[in-house]
């Protein structure tokens, strides 16, 4: 068992206050944008172009994000407390809101500046997964979407929940951090995969690992299953099928 006291502050001065959730995010922006720079000759793209993306995505997810928490995951709690509508540090940001979000900004980026969205949607699903990973460790450090009570050797027992619980935090963030290797090494393995093969298997690898993951998840149910379930299970279907029907077989790897 292991007795969670982690503090979710890493720097305290004075009124500013850095938590490691909003830390993510910074690292995450960084990190596209140092990425997106390397990129940046091979999709024709300017400097102001790249820092104009970036903007897009940081609005993009906290947008997409929040707003599918506060509409869709727990409306009855933000109509009563208004206020926390905006304390995105305190967490509470929904990963398939910031999903369509990133779409429908990469989506518009491409048709302004004539991009192929499957070429641009690969190169963010690196930066992103990672990101992604560090997410749910710093969901573990707030002590928030915690697992089922169960009496595992390594369950913890978080603040303000009763019984020793599943860290499906850890579980998700080292999922996540084995997609990105497995998608790293078939991109390493073949360079010129045909585009939207890595974002696709992103697509279908997080709804159904976040579906199965979710079993552990003390999360409301309906009809045997979360909200974020039947949501993945929607990614999964989707991706699963478009990997189907356009990668199958020996074209899954084809060089173009």
């Amino acid at each position: 068992m292991f007795i969670h006291n982690l503090n979710p502050t890493l720097i305290n001065i004075g009124p500013l206050e850095i938590r490691y959730y909003g830390l993510v995010y910074v690292i995450g922006f960084i990190l596209l944008w140092y990425v997106l720079n390397k990129k940046r000759k091979e999709l024709k793209l300017k400097k102001k172009d790249v820092e104009d993306f970036v903007l897009y995505l940081i609005l993009a997810v906290l947008i997409g994000s929040r707003l599918f928490t506060v509409l869709v995951w727990d409306p009855v709690y933000y109509i009563q407390n208004p206020l926390k509508i905006f304390a995105v540090w305190d967490g509470g940001m929904a990963f398939h809101g910031g999903l369509i979000g990133v779409i429908a900004a990469v989506y518009y980026f491409c048709k302004k500046h004539k991009l192929k969205f499957l070429k641009l949607a690969d190169i963010l699903t690196f930066p992103a997964l990672f990101a992604l990973a560090l997410g749910r460790i710093a969901n573990f450090i707030n002590g928030e979407i915690v697992g089922t009570v169960t009496n595992v050797w390594w369950c913890v027992k978080f603040p303000n929940y009763n019984g020793c619980r599943h860290p499906v935090q850890l579980y998700g963030a080292a999922g996540r951090f084995l997609l990105l290797g497995f998608l790293a090494i078939i991109k390493d393995y073949k360079k010129n995969l045909k585009d939207g093969f890595i974002f696709w298997s992103f697509v279908f690898f997080m709804g159904l690992g976040r579906f199965f993951c979710d079993f552990l998840r003390a999360d409301p149910r309906i009809f045997g299953l979360s909200l974020g379930q039947y949501l993945s299970a929607i990614m999964a279907l989707v991706a699963g099928y478009i990997l189907w029907k356009y990668y199958k077989n020996n074209e899954l790897f084809k060089r173009k």
